[in-house]
């Protein structure tokens, strides 16, 4: 490493000018630098109190810590946002139509920007646990869009974060596909197989600066499980033991995908408590800290992802036994751990969350009454159209119960019924395979929704007709009465007859 400068993090912004575009190592907090953007939204502030113009465009593995989307959002620093983010001020920022975003699946992301869709990638700013004279970096727990936004960046800044051992070598698989019309198939036949290499390949001369840091990742604990995430939870494991005792899932069982967040880390959980699950893989994005757990307790044998996505108590314990998880552990840019085609091949048994669904198994993951994006629908679409089962879960209402998650028609579309194979809630589970509209509808109703708001479902059912039996006039009656009193109980069909 002696032959690359070294910079603080001021000095190193030098290399970031008005107007670039600029790409980010890490997936969720994990592996995303955190001192060169908190110095980057210093100097846009600098500048714009000079009168200059400083915003730059923005590409992530998907949501940040703090460091990244928060303090470049408060600075007013976003020329544009892509893909998945989560951060308050930068939702903030987006809804006021401050920060212009876009929303992408997480698996087109490196091949958009390859393929000239996205537009230059100026610079790439990228955590590391180590670095080589020859140009092989070592990311840190997380992988994220790192080789392809390293490849393709004119300059490169290192934050070399020493809070991340140096033998983490060894637990990544970076690989990138060839584009069309060269691509070939991807070569991971089980979750723990090697498709590349366990470094990410510069050119050194790209570096442009290394800025030795010592930071914990901005990840924040996981909320208790609750009656609510546990009763969900319980229904998923219950469904998974019976479809397996049905003969629908091999006795050997299949590998998981679970979503990122509080419900997911709870049905894992869930899954792992039912000694009727066999020990199973973990084939996901983001490994949580139930994951870890599971592991210690051999009900989990192997979990590949794109990042570790644990609370910094559990990272402390990992990076304390690393032995032991070595070869337990592997991390894959997204392109890969969401990779279409890799998914099918394994037979994947999805579990993501919803924000709302219909009565006909259509999913919102993304907006909050239609109109305010709440985070991005991440790669929840990669693993849901590609699953050899496919299962979304949602908390029933919200809000108390002034808000229920079972509406009539969704106020933003971002998954088909045709892509949905079983809801499940805190009530229930609705097995929507081989199920007409109406039959859907149905099996939503009494099996999903809160009994506060059967009856309101099953009535607005009535007023419709045809194969798919909407009225269109009143489908957002829920949101309407939402907007208007802040309770979806206040519904009134006669408005709409």
């Amino acid at each position: 490493m002696n032959k690359y400068p070294i910079m603080t993090a001021e000095e190193a912004v030098q290399f970031i000018h008005h107007g670039d575009h600029v790409g980010f190592s890490g997936f969720t907090p994990a592996g995303c630098p955190k001192a060169v953007p908190a110095a980057l939204a210093r100097k846009a502030e600098n500048e714009q109190a000079k009168g200059n113009p400083f915003n730059i465009g923005m590409f992530t593995g998907a949501s940040t810590g703090d460091s990244i989307d928060g303090t470049l959002a408060r600075a007013h620093a976003i020329r544009f946002r892509t893909p998945y983010q989560s951060n308050i001020d930068l939702r903030n920022a987006i809804n006021s139509r401050e920060a212009p975003y876009f929303d992408m699946h997480l698996s087109h992301l490196a091949q958009s920007l390859r393929y000239g869709f996205l537009g230059k990638v100026d610079a790439a700013i990228i955590e590391a646990a180590d670095i080589t004279d020859s140009g092989e970096i070592i990311p840190t727990c997380g992988v994220g869009i790192t080789p392809t936004i390293c490849r393709l960046a004119d300059r490169i800044i290192i934050e070399l974060n020493s809070k991340h051992p140096k033998s983490l070598r060894g637990m990544h698989d970076i690989y990138e596909p060839a584009d069309p019309p060269h691509r070939e198939g991807i070569p991971i036949y089980k979750p723990s197989d090697r498709a590349g290499v366990p470094y990410v390949k510069v050119d050194p001369s790209k570096i442009m600066a290394v800025v030795e840091t010592q930071q914990e990742n901005e990840g924040g604990n996981f909320t208790p499980v609750d009656d609510v995430t546990a009763k969900i939870g319980d229904n998923v494991a219950s469904f998974l033991v019976n479809e397996v005792k049905a003969g629908r899932i091999p006795a050997s069982f299949l590998p998981i995908q679970s979503g990122v967040g509080n419900i997911a880390n709870a049905v894992l959980g869930a899954m792992g408590k039912n000694t009727n699950i066999p020990v199973f893989e973990i084939y996901t994005e983001v490994i949580q800290d139930a994951v870890i757990g599971l592991m210690k307790e051999e009900r989990v044998k192997f979990a590949s992802g794109c990042s570790l996505t644990v609370s910094n108590q559990v990272m402390d314990e990992i990076y304390a036994d690393l032995n032991f998880f070595r070869d337990k552990i592997l991390l894959r840019p997204q392109e890969i751990s969401n990779h279409p085609e890799v998914i099918r091949r394994l037979g994947l048994i999805t579990i993501n969350t919803a924000l709302e669904a219909d009565i006909f198994g259509n999913i919102n993951s993304t907006h909050v009454v239609g109109t305010k994006m709440m985070n991005g629908i991440g790669g929840s679409g990669d693993f849901t159209r590609n699953a050899y089962l496919s299962v979304f879960t949602t908390p029933s209402v919200a809000k108390g119960t002034n808000i229920s998650a079972i509406v009539p028609m969704v106020s933003h579309h971002d998954h088909s019924e045709h892509s949905v194979s079983i809801l499940i809630t805190e009530q229930g589970i609705a097995d929507l395979r081989g199920t007409s509209p109406t039959q859907r509808a149905q099996r939503i109703i009494e099996n999903c929704a809160h009994p506060e708001y059967r009856q309101l479902l099953y009535d607005y059912l009535k007023l419709g007709n045809g194969h798919t039996p909407h009225q269109l006039k009143a489908s957002f009656a829920f949101h309407h009465a939402f907007n208007e009193t802040k309770d979806m109980h206040k519904t009134d069909w006669t408005r709409y007859l």
